[in-house]
């Protein structure tokens, strides 16, 4: 069998492991991370404090992005001592809140972990086709006391060439300062928002492409059609010739920031770590 992998915050159940049994130590969630990723990739591992009425302990939440990674992982860890003295607890999740089902763009340093684990180091590459500040100053905005809005725009294309696939991405980031700003100030934000956007613009792009991994570990690629835009149509000259985000009917998407799971585990939550 093969199973689809996306850049996307894994969500589904089968996807998550539930670890409970764990005694708290220093640095708890780095020895399950060393103890689970050696079954796959993973995008978050949690730990916590049990709630009060569950008594000492701690429990943990894993994502993985393949349910077939989860599956062996719950069945070789589960009964075992790892990295303690006494056996854990694990199973694949079968409980998460409704709202835990919107889906979410990875972020560009997920994006890149990822490929990298799936396609090599050497198996992608991506470039900046345009980067444009279309911030707009000037005018009724530089009155006392307003706030000024640093915007740009990336087009960003990342290419697969052992798979012959080639997508792009395009994002706009935006960050307020204050009109009493100075130009060193205005070089900073300038340059946090460039790299905002060139990140979601990556993410973006990622989003079009979709890992079918076989059985026996190879990995093919597909273009995700339903992610096309009507930017991917344009020329790299067309691109490079945005000046007005809103021609182009241009979209925040949803892009994880560390989003920390939603799982429920008792009725009571229990103290982070």
């Amino acid at each position: 069998m093969a199973e689809l992998v996306e850049f996307r915050v894994p969500a589904g159940s089968a996807q998550t492991l539930l670890v409970w049994g764990l005694e708290p130590e220093p640095g708890l969630e780095h020895s399950l991370l060393s103890a689970f990723s050696r079954f796959g990739p993973l995008h978050s591992v949690r730990a916590r404090r049990n709630a009060a009425v569950a008594g000492p302990g701690c429990c943990a939440v894993i994502k993985f992005y393949s349910a077939g990674d989860a599956s062996r992982a719950q069945r070789a860890c589960d009964g075992q001592r790892l990295f303690q003295k006494s056996p854990l607890k694990v199973c694949v999740c079968t409980k998460q809140k409704g709202f835990q089902q919107k889906v979410l763009a990875l972020s560009s340093n997920k994006c890149r972990e990822l490929a990298n684990h799936y396609l090599g180091f050497n198996g992608w590459s991506s470039r900046i086709i345009t980067l444009q500040n279309v911030s707009g100053f000037g005018g009724e905005n530089e009155e006392l006391g307003r706030t000024l809005p640093v915007k740009y725009v990336c087009a960003v294309e990342v290419t697969l060439p052992k798979h012959g696939v080639r997508t792009r991405g395009v994002a706009l980031a935006e960050a307020d300062i204050g009109s009493s700003a100075d130009s060193l100030e205005l070089l900073a934000a300038a340059s946090r928002v460039q790299k905002l956007a060139a990140g979601r613009a990556l993410a973006n792009a990622f989003q079009k492409i979709l890992l079918v991994v076989l059985e026996n570990g190879k990995v093919a690629v597909e273009y995700s059609s339903s992610q096309e835009e009507p930017t991917d149509c344009l020329t790299e000259e067309e691109l490079k010739g945005l000046v007005q985000v809103n021609e182009l009917s241009l979209e925040q998407f949803d892009l994880e920031e560390e989003v920390l799971s939603d799982l429920s585990f008792d009725d009571e939550p229990g103290d982070a770590i």
